[in-house]
């Protein structure tokens, strides 16, 4: 089990991104949340199998069709425990 914070950025509000996560990590049986951070960037916080967080990680690189990702910042960070992935409001902790 891996875990990856990742921050992403570009055209990547207002694009159907967070719900694009969000079935990329169902279809990669990951869990953990995504959220829009203020300033227009997205937060991933990704936990599942190496190799499957690798492909998910993959697809969130390229993004929805509408969409554009121009920055992806990703960091390993200690497991925590997720038991699903869910889409987060900025004011969700």
């Amino acid at each position: 089990m891996e875990r990856v914070r990742i921050i992403v950025g570009g055209h990547v509000q207002g694009v159907g991104f967070r719900y694009f996560v969000k079935r990329q990590a169902e279809v990669y049986q990951i869990n953990g949340f995504v959220k829009n951070l203020p300033g227009g960037t997205v937060e991933i916080d990704a936990e599942g199998d190496p190799d499957r967080l690798e492909f998910f990680m993959n697809a969130c690189r390229k993004g929805p069709t509408h969409g554009e990702v121009n920055m992806f910042h990703q960091q390993k960070v200690a497991t925590f425990g997720y038991t699903r992935f869910r889409i987060k409001h900025c004011d969700d902790y």
